[in-house]
């Protein structure tokens, strides 16, 4: 692996299409259903605030873990190059120092 190249995005069109898509009917859907439910007005507008909640709350989570990855891959990329820069710098055949 060379350690000049950027990370390659490895998602399709179509699996953030999917994606999008599942995440708009979902959303959609939760609203519709919060509107539709036989509640008081104050009770549906805790269920929405709570599910714009969820939905926020997610979006963090998924923005951390990325980062975190992210951020072990960089280390592990830094520890390959020092690996490889030692290995091009060693020479089997040379005489010790005394």
């Amino acid at each position: 692996m060379n350690s000049t190249n950027p990370m390659k995005n490895k998602n399709t069109a179509a699996f953030f299409a999917q994606a999008a898509i599942a995440f708009g009917v979902s959303a959609v859907g939760m609203m519709i259903g919060i509107a539709y439910l036989p509640i008081d007005i104050w009770q549906r507008l805790f269920l929405g605030m709570t599910g714009l909640f969820v939905i926020t709350s997610s979006f963090t989570l998924a923005k951390v873990i990325r980062d975190a990855q992210e951020g072990s891959t960089v280390l592990s990329r830094l520890d390959e190059a020092r690996l490889e820069r030692l290995l091009a710098e060693h020479d089997p055949y040379r005489q010790p120092q005394m």
